[in-house]
């Protein structure tokens, strides 16, 4: 794809005029302002200051070449610079294409057994491990904001929070249904069964401007659950609050009621969010052929084959034999890089079609 000069220059101009207000800056807000558009414009600002390091260089060895005694080593290595650019440009394509607003956005994910029964709520529990190793190897925190454990393991539901860099910009594309099919460790004929949990990825932007009035949200304590034994909170300290507008319910049961209000607060914010967004990415829903990250929690967009050691992932077609490291987490960036690089290519696709 050919990138027009004027976009390059724009690209460099916005940086440098960041660079330079960060010298001079002293409010904090602003700072900081200053400080994220710095890290996010950074990237992309050093692949277009590469690509016209490389064009400049073949207009020079071009000039070279009509030079009899440079000519011969001035086409080999223009050549390989002519060999070079595809792949450079297409680099830079990429890091320009507009971003989504909440990409760096930190998460809440939400994970509910489906049909399957004990078996769907093992399946939750391996699900869950599986992102808790994988925000893990990012250098994400994790916390678990609400859970419902089940009578043999797993859980109905886990709500938990991922916090840092760039969350919502991967975990978005594991909004959706994940079939599992295996034999369950409650089969005594070892058949195997098909169960199934979902996935909600809600992003929690720093600023979330939704229209929200605590005067709408009805607050319910009650008693926090738990496996039994010392640790069960014998107060009344977890949350339950109803959005009545929207009838949008949250339950955090941590062992601090304070916390549970503030969190509770926060993920019926984001979920009146996501509804927000949820709109708007049906409006333009025509305009793409392929929403890949649109987070349609009705969608089967995964299935993981026990029998035959495989993970399917059907919006791209993708199959890769190596099930026990994807569930344990450490090959799921495989799967997402996959489903990122995909998603890139078709917006960028998109974007050549337009011009």
């Amino acid at each position: 794809m050919k990138i027009p000069q004027q976009k390059l220059a724009q690209v460099l101009e916005r940086f440098d005029a960041i660079e330079a207000r960060m010298g001079v800056a002293s409010e904090a807000t602003e700072i900081v302002k200053l400080a994220k558009e710095h890290a996010e414009l950074r990237p992309v600002a050093e692949g277009v200051r590469k690509l016209q390091e490389v064009l400049s260089e073949m207009e020079d060895l071009e000039e070279m070449a009509s030079d009899p005694e440079m000519a011969a080593m001035a086409k080999d290595e223009l050549q390989a610079l002519k060999e070079k650019l595809p792949d450079l440009e297409h680099e830079v394509s990429i890091l320009l294409l507009p971003k989504d607003k909440d990409d760096n956005a930190s998460v809440v994910i939400e994970i509910r057994a489906g049909t399957g029964g004990d078996e769907a709520a093992i399946f939750v529990g391996d699900l869950f491990r599986m992102y808790a190793r994988y925000a893990q190897l990012q250098g994400w925190k994790l916390e678990i904001e609400t859970q419902s454990e089940a009578e043999m393991g797993g859980y109905k539901e886990i709500v938990a929070s991922i916090t840092g860099n760039g969350v919502f910009g991967k975990m978005k594309f594991e909004s959706g249904v994940h079939r599992v099919q295996r034999v369950p460790v409650t089969e005594t004929q070892g058949r195997i069964h098909t169960s199934a949990a979902t996935v909600a990825v809600l992003p929690a932007p720093e600023d979330i401007e939704v229209d929200f009035n605590m005067n709408d949200v009805k607050v319910d304590t009650m008693r926090a659950s738990g496996a039994g034994g010392q640790h069960v909170n014998k107060t009344d300290s977890a949350v339950r609050m109803t959005h009545l507008p929207s009838g949008i319910v949250v339950v955090c049961d941590a062992k601090s009621q304070h916390q549970n209000r503030a969190n509770a607060e926060k993920i019926i914010k984001m979920k009146l969010y996501e509804m927000e967004r949820d709109r708007i990415d049906s409006e333009r829903a025509g305009e793409r052929k392929s929403q890949i990250g649109s987070g349609d929690r009705s969608e089967r967009i995964r299935t993981y084959n026990y029998p035959q050691g495989r993970v399917s992932d059907h919006r791209i077609n993708l199959t890769l034999y190596k099930l026990d490291k994807i569930v344990a987490g450490d090959e799921l960036g495989e799967v997402i890089n996959s489903l990122v690089a995909h998603d890139q290519a078709e917006r960028l696709a998109e974007l050549e079609m337009d011009a």
